[in-house]
């Protein structure tokens, strides 16, 4: 059992009034994602002795939201009228298209005219841009989800970090950027001893920053330590519209086409063309699944100028045509 933080800090936090959170959980939101933001605000109380930060959990309908994962969390409230002190959260997840309804973007517009702090965590950013609240602003949101958002919103500053602080919007990409996000205000609020106290209850050895990025290294991702192998990826993962012939990438990295080949064949058990093709296809099936755009726009967008060979390549690497794919899952935006 931890103690409470010193008593000569729990007097220097002194009398505060307790920040009102308000969790919006939206139809299959990350179960992860939520416990990591709320669990910081719960350890926050505990070490300082005090009730810093109080919270709610809201959702349509007001009874009760599925995660992801099958559990069923009961809610405190509706989609109803809010302090405008209060800070939200929604907390998205998986098909967040389909969870994003009109009247939860309705809601947010109302809220957002009051002048609250609005924030997205894991896909929720999809549903704070959707509703308008961030033209021009800055956002995270989970890495899988970066091809359909890139697509849909082009007035949003889509960013890599794990997390983002844009005035009064908030966002983190999901998973433990939660309580990178959760950390950062509770040491902007009540000081970074505080903060740092509530990381060590949660083991969490290195809080990140905003200056942190979501994901792992190319070296990290592949398992391998190759320095030109890296580039090439890279230049791959940067250039997904318009891909790069395999001669000018090598030249690119200062090696042969035949040294390239051999290169891929080592480390990755494939050739430079399908490795790259493999990269288009992920992106177009992020495409598919994730927006509206046509089965011909995805294509483009992923390099493939012939429709016909675009749907001839998807379905031998994913055992279904686009059209197919498109059929089993789409943006919706229900009343």
């Amino acid at each position: 059992m931890s103690e409470p933080l010193k008593e000569e800090f729990r007097v220097a936090i002194g009398e505060t009034r307790p920040r009102d959170v308000v969790f919006v959980l939206v139809e299959s939101f990350t179960l992860l994602s939520f416990s990591c933001a709320i669990e910081p605000l719960r350890l926050a109380n505990r070490m300082s002795g005090k009730t810093l930060y109080r919270w709610r959990l809201a959702g349509e309908g007001g009874t009760e939201m599925a995660c992801s994962a099958g559990a069923v969390l009961k809610l405190d409230m509706d989609l109803a009228e809010l302090g405008r002190d209060e800070i939200i959260l929604v907390c998205g997840g998986l098909d967040i298209q389909k969870a994003t309804t009109r009247r939860l973007v309705n809601w947010l517009r109302r809220e957002a005219r009051r002048g609250a702090t609005i924030g997205g965590l894991c896909t929720g950013g999809y549903v704070l841009a959707r509703a308008g609240l961030l033209d021009g602003r800055r956002v995270a949101v989970h890495w899988e989800n970066h091809d359909g958002f890139a697509e849909e919103f082009e007035n949003v500053h889509l960013t890599r970090a794990v997390f983002v602080l844009d005035g009064n919007r908030l966002s983190s990409a999901g998973g433990a950027a939660s309580a990178d996000l959760m950390l950062r205000l509770i040491a902007q609020d009540h000081g970074e001893e505080l903060a740092h106290a509530v990381a060590d209850q949660l083991i969490y050895s290195a809080i990140r920053t905003d200056q942190d990025t979501q994901r792992l290294s190319v070296p990290s991702r592949i398992g391998v330590r190759h320095p030109k192998l890296s580039q090439v990826i890279q230049t791959m993962e940067g250039n997904l519209e318009e891909p790069i012939p395999p001669v000018v990438l090598a030249r690119n990295a200062g090696m042969s086409t035949r040294q390239l080949e051999r290169l891929f064949r080592r480390y990755l058990n494939r050739s430079p063309k399908r490795y790259y093709m493999e990269l288009r296809l992920q992106k177009a099936r992020n495409l598919l699944m994730q927006t509206d755009m046509s089965v011909i726009n995805v294509a483009l967008a992923c390099g493939f100028t012939s429709p016909s060979h675009f749907s001839k390549c998807y379905r031998a690497h994913y055992s279904t045509t686009p059209y197919r794919e498109r059929g089993t899952r789409g943006p919706a935006l229900p009343e």
